[in-house]
């Protein structure tokens, strides 16, 4: 008999980083106390107990050399606090995930918000929730209790909420209570604290639930994820839930064919181990049918549309020959095993095969039965369908044809209407490129009457994307580095999709210079690298940084220039104090209106024009202040003084020749001093 395992059956992370910590703190030759038992699994407790560990339920108790241990429950805050005072040393193994619902509700309901805490009272792990507020605190087990609370709390506009759940809460009923509560309370703020393996362990049960005729349910009897888990394969199969493995010991399973199997969290693998090995020895042990039970069988008959299971006793050409268990000689038409006219049967088939069936004519006097694969499955297909529609179970299919208003997926031989509506995650996504795509669906509606069904891809898109986005969440932080798609372009800035959450770049932080509209730096549908600059794990709002700090054009100026340099630079703007002037992208300098020309100026427009290029020497950087003073005058006033400099040289080295006067011309008398000679 098949035995399918789940594939998450069994410890989850808080749990088994909790074990682990007592185990390494026995190796280290520590006395340890664990306050309660460390899980729910009371093979695992007394396996610790064997190596020396102590079970106390009061710090009292503590003896003294011993570290106590908390466990991947959590404590109430008063038990860290007296932890603390009397110096008893401690190892806290409190879950991440608890203890990230602790800080929640200490850090909200100290901001003066009423908290709704989803989950058992009575656990040791809401205690510890509840002991962290600091206001008013209301627990509730369902959405009917939390449908009592509505009526009893006053629903103050003034006044804000916030809801939480344990992290072992069912999650189907957890989004009951998240409807709801949105619906009663507007101003409330609503966290998904249910732990992801959870969730997850809770889906596979019920998957797993579905296609089996009974599931085993391992498990600590007083432990919380256990019971759910339990509670949900009851819905879909007889359920038996078993603490130690040598319960199913001599239990005979009857007909069922498939059995299930799934762990809570608190269950060790050797447990899981052990029930495999009794479930194969109690299948391989069960009695051969007995001869009253075949004489039955042969006396058996066999009416129009009933499923029947048969095996394959011959293949021919066109039809399939089969034993159904009665007197008739069954067979199967070609056109009723497939709608392929040209498939080959021995190729489908083999003898031996077990296949079921549906009985579509008997014939008692010839003692034949003819059957169909093709009508049960159309029937199946469609059961499936409908239990899908409760389920929430996702079907996978092929769009076979785009009509108006939606598409057409083929699932198990069922044609499902998918309106366009639902048809992708974002508006004005052509609807032929989903043509003879694989794709996958929910079920919204059916009607049995007509055989008709409406599903929905967009549904399991957004499931994908929310757990995408709580991936995300779990290891977001300001500073990490994330490749995303531009998704979006608004005045304002750029919104990238990370894989599940948009995060958006304000347009002050995509360039270093000053731009108009982000589409001048990025497109829709470019793939760019950047970084978390800052968020809001509250609104779920992720701001991004897109330019880098070797590309800030202070650090390139700072490279690439100094004070003295001489440069090309070109004017664009103008004030009644002086010009400014693009050094580069980015960085602007000032020519001062009494460094544009060696003669005094009125405006700085009596000499440059926007748009001019120039040449201008550096002569001061403050990368403090982020200015650069530039200097037309200084250049003009350097070569003038190298034009004179070149002057008095020419002058210096000449020879003077002069005229004797004319000998009728009186001749001019010498000066007599120097200073006579300078005013001549």
């Amino acid at each position: 008999m098949p035995i399918t395992t789940a594939k998450r059956a069994g410890y989850c992370f808080g749990v088994a980083r909790a074990v682990k910590i007592v185990e390494d703190l026995l190796d280290q030759g520590e006395k340890v106390e664990t306050l309660g038992p460390i899980i729910h699994n009371p093979q695992m407790v007394d396996k610790l107990a064997k190596r020396g560990v102590r079970i106390i339920d009061d710090i009292a108790q503590h003896e003294q050399g011993s570290r106590v241990v908390i466990r991947s429950h959590g404590v109430s805050r008063n038990i860290i606090d007296a932890l603390t005072a009397r110096n008893i040393p401690f190892t806290d193994a409190t879950c991440p995930d608890v203890a990230k619902i602790h800080t929640i509700a200490r850090e909200q309901s100290a901001l003066g918000k009423t908290v709704f805490i989803a989950g058992d009272a009575t656990h040791s792990e809401v205690a510890g929730i509840i002991s962290n507020c600091v206001g008013p605190v209301y627990c509730f087990a369902d959405l009917a209790g939390l449908k009592t609370l509505s009526e009893n709390v006053i629903n103050d506009d003034k006044k804000d909420y916030i809801l939480i759940a344990q992290t072992t809460f069912e999650g189907e009923e957890w989004k009951k209570c998240r409807e709801f509560a949105k619906n009663v309370y507007t101003n409330i703020i609503i966290f998904d604290t249910i732990c992801n393996a959870t969730m997850l362990r809770q889906r596979e049960a019920d998957e797993l639930s579905l296609i089996s005729d009974c599931m085993v349910v391992v498990g600590g009897k007083n432990s919380s994820n256990t019971e759910k888990l339990a509670r949900i394969c009851e819905k879909n199969c007889p359920t038996i839930l078993v603490e130690d493995p040598e319960e199913l010991r001599g239990r005979k399973f009857g007909v069922a064919k498939n059995i299930g199997v799934t762990a809570g969290a608190s269950t060790p693998a050797f447990i899981i181990k052990e029930v495999q090995r009794i479930m194969s020895d109690a299948f391989n042990n069960q009695d051969e049918m007995s001869f009253e039970e075949m004489l039955d069988q042969s006396f058996k008959t066999i009416n129009s549309k009933e499923k029947v299971k048969a095996i394959v006793t011959n293949v021919s050409s066109n039809e399939i020959a089969v034993d159904i268990g009665t007197k008739h000689a069954g067979y199967v038409p070609l056109n009723e095993y497939t709608d392929d006219p040209n498939a080959k049967l021995d190729e489908l088939v083999k003898v031996g095969d077990e296949i079921e069936l549906m009985v579509l004519r008997v014939n008692d006097v010839e003692g034949t039965a003819m059957l169909s694969k093709k009508r049960l499955d159309a029937i199946a297909g469609f059961e499936k369908v409908m239990n899908a529609a409760e389920t929430e179970e996702i079907l996978e299919g092929m769009v076979v044809d785009v009509v108006k208003g939606g598409v057409i997926a083929l699932t198990n031989g069922v044609r499902v209407f998918i309106p366009a509506s639902q048809a992708t995650m974002t508006r004005g996504q052509e609807l032929e490129t989903l043509l003879r795509q694989p794709v996958s669906f929910k079920i919204l509606e059916v009607n049995k009457n007509r055989r008709r069904a409406v599903g929905s891809i967009r549904a399991v898109l957004k499931d994908q994307m929310k757990v995408l986005e709580d991936k995300f969440w779990e290891s977001a932080a300001v500073g990490n580095v994330y490749k995303g798609t531009v998704k979006s372009l608004t005045s304002y800035g750029a919104f990238v999709d990370l894989g599940g959450v948009d995060g958006m770049i304000h347009i002050s932080e995509l360039s270093w210079s000053r731009i108009k509209h982000p589409s001048e730096v990025v497109n829709v549908g470019d793939v760019v690298e950047v970084y978390v600059k800052d968020i809001d794990p509250e609104t779920r709002k992720i701001s991004l940084g897109y330019k880098k700090n070797e590309d800030n054009p202070w650090e390139v100026l700072a490279r690439e220039y100094k004070t003295g340099d001489t440069v090309e630079v070109k004017v664009v703007s103008m004030t009644p104090f002086g010009a400014f002037a693009r050094v580069i992208p980015g960085v602007d300098g000032l020519i001062h209106i009494s460094q544009i020309s060696l003669e005094r100026i009125n405006k700085p427009a009596d000499v440059l024009e926007i748009g001019q290029d120039v040449t201008v020497k550096i002569t001061d950087i403050d990368f403090e202040k982020k200015r650069v003073s530039l200097s037309i005058r200084a250049l003009l006033e350097a070569n003038q003084a190298v034009e004179e400099e070149n002057a008095k040289e020419e002058t210096d080295g000449a020879v003077v020749y002069e005229a004797a006067p004319p000998e009728s011309a009186e001749a001019d008398p010498a000066p007599e001093t120097e200073e006579d000679a300078i005013q001549e």
